[in-house]
């Protein structure tokens, strides 16, 4: 083999001895893959068996659907996000031990907020003696009495302010427009004796007189003799502060005995589709309240509603949306805080406004927002939002118009 034959096969091999060797340096060089973040942890429990399930399972589903976004955007603090949500049964007592359990046992990071409200009241006190931050309904006025430091309602359900939407509408006609005479009939239980504030504020700062204020008890038989009294005094304007069952009742009645106030006003249970599947056209005209609703205008309410009916054929229910606001709330004060410190969040929240998709929110000293509620009406046959006037969907008809029309 001749010299220059010679000097080609040795760059022959130092070609190749090359190919083999760079990639392998720079594969060394490389970047490892970052390591996976530990999650943040978020723990609690609801009614997923027993009487409050079906609602329990609702408030899931916004749960849910709020840890399937929040980790589609990467997390919360970059972290991604897991729930452990335990199954109260309905019971009050399983509920504060499962949130204590979340808490000593699960070491949770953050906590979910429980339902009803007889749950939420005793989980309060659970999340002020660990001094963790709790985001819930609530459970009326007297739970945010208590002097806790770290719950907050983002929203709240507030039986003391159901009606301010109502009388704030009403208080917008002319005077001799608004009504004149009040008759209310509540049942005996806290939710309905937690309306009766609303209603006694709103008479007396309308100039409106309360000549029939009375409780009943459940299960209502018949609501003939309340209706009948309500029409022997000529009032104009009568509350019905019942569930959905009693309220059926006493439109019935209402029909039959040919009572028709101009303004007719039902406590809970007609802000849902039942309500005019079995009253059908009876069912129209009449006013109510709430704090959360799919036909609100604010950012995100549009997306859910287009989740919820590819899910389900049907609009975001209301508790799906108080689960997603309330799981919402907590991630604006932990962004807010920049941290899983349970005071920094707690200070960021009682400091500063936070959005939702219920609106936006700033807490007072109780961890409650500034008294509210959005005033509704059935009209042919559809929940409308008819207060305040930036989130009206519809002009609101009074006076009530006759029976089937």
């Amino acid at each position: 083999m001749n010299w220059s034959n010679r000097k080609g096969m040795k760059w022959l091999m130092v070609v190749c001895a090359l190919a083999l060797v760079v990639p392998l340096a720079l594969a060394g060089c490389a970047k490892a893959p970052p390591p996976v973040e530990k999650p943040i942890v978020i723990g609690g429990s609801l009614p997923l068996t027993g009487i409050f399930a079906d609602t329990g399972k609702v408030i899931k589903e916004g749960y849910d659907k709020w840890v399937e976004d929040i980790n589609a955007k990467g997390g919360l603090l970059g972290r991604p996000v897991k729930l452990i949500l335990y199954d109260d049964t309905s019971s009050v007592e399983k509920a504060v031990t499962l949130l204590e359990k979340a808490i000593t046992v699960d070491k949770v990071d953050l906590l979910l907020g429980g339902y009803p409200g007889t749950a939420c009241s005793a989980q309060m006190p659970i999340a002020e003696k660990y001094k963790m931050v709790y985001l819930s309904m609530g459970g009326h006025m007297h739970s945010f009495m208590q002097g806790y430091k770290y719950s907050f309602g983002p929203p709240p359900l507030m039986g003391e302010w159901w009606y301010e939407g109502f009388f704030e509408w009403l208080e917008s006609l002319p005077a001799k427009d608004r009504p004149k005479i009040c008759a209310s009939f509540t049942m005996n239980n806290p939710i309905g004796t937690s309306l009766l504030d609303s209603i006694a504020n709103g008479c007396k700062r309308l100039g409106i007189n309360l000549v029939i204020n009375e409780k009943y008890d459940l299960p209502l038989a018949t609501a003939e003799p309340l209706v009948a009294k309500a029409k022997a005094a000529n009032a104009d304007l009568f509350f019905s502060n019942g569930f959905f069952d009693d309220g059926v009742l006493t439109v019935r009645a209402a029909k039959a005995l040919d009572y028709n106030p101009p303004f007719y006003v039902q406590g809970i249970g007609n802000i849902i589709p039942a309500w005019v599947k079995e009253l059908g056209s009876d069912g129209n005209y009449i006013f109510s309240g709430t704090v959360m609703h799919n036909k609100l205008p604010y950012p995100g309410v549009k997306e859910l509603n287009e989740w919820y009916t590819a899910e389900h054929r049907i609009l975001a229910p209301t508790y799906f949306l108080f689960g997603y606001c309330w799981m919402e709330a907590l991630q604006r004060g932990v962004e807010g805080a920049g941290s899983l410190d349970q005071d920094a969040i707690k200070d960021y929240l009682r400091t500063h406004e936070i959005s939702t998709i219920g609106g936006k929110f700033t807490f007072d000293e109780k961890g409650l927002p500034p008294p509210f509620s959005i005033g509704t009406q059935i009209l042919k046959g559809e929940v409308e939002l008819i207060w305040p006037p930036d989130v009206q969907t519809a002009a609101p008809v009074y006076p009530k118009p006759a029976w089937g029309k």
